[in-house]
């Protein structure tokens, strides 16, 4: 799944298959400026930042168990968003400073480093990477992804898949070749 922030015409938090198929909206109340998303793989929750509303929220992937992690005006400075263990990172764009809050209940605030300049922050270790199992977008015999000369999306399952093409080409008749 994909999953992104959009606060056009109405602020929403969205999901989608890699292909873009299956859009479905997860939040679409009380939400005005969602900035930063960041998932929890294993338990299956999204979190984001709302700079307008000033809060730091999470819903489940089905948009349930909304909960605001912490509010507050010390949010609307915040921009990128991690997560890792018991904690959610953020840079705090006044001071350009990395926060660790207790994701949980938003208490146990702490600045851990000041960067020159930041915008965005990811948390790299082993074991916020799922699992890869075999799926539709490997490569072929022939060194084709999926079997799509141009570009494989994984669709509503890792079983399935879509074939586009790139800037300039169509999908031919075959839903795998590109002229």
């Amino acid at each position: 799944k994909l999953f992104f922030t959009d606060y056009g015409n109405a602020a929403k938090v969205e999901r989608c298959d890699m292909d873009g198929m299956n859009r479905t909206w997860i939040v679409d109340s009380k939400i005005e400026q969602p900035t930063a998303l960041a998932l929890d793989l294993i338990n299956k929750y999204v979190y984001w930042l709302d700079i307008y509303l000033e809060t730091v929220e999470v819903v489940d992937y089905q948009g349930r168990r909304r909960q605001t992690i912490t509010k507050g005006r010390q949010v609307r400075h915040l921009c990128g968003l991690a997560v890792f263990e018991n904690y959610l990172y953020t840079i705090n764009s006044d001071n350009l400073s990395i926060l660790r809050i207790n994701r949980y209940n938003g208490t146990d605030v702490q600045d851990l480093a000041r960067l020159d300049n930041a915008i965005e922050i990811r948390v790299y270790q082993k074991r916020t990477q799922a699992a890869v199992r075999s799926h539709a977008c490997e490569v072929d015999p022939y060194g084709m992804p999926g079997g799509c000369s141009h570009i494989c999306l994984l669709s509503s399952s890792y079983k399935a898949r879509t074939c586009r093409c790139r800037t300039g080409f169509i999908l031919g008749s075959d839903g795998r070749s590109c002229k």
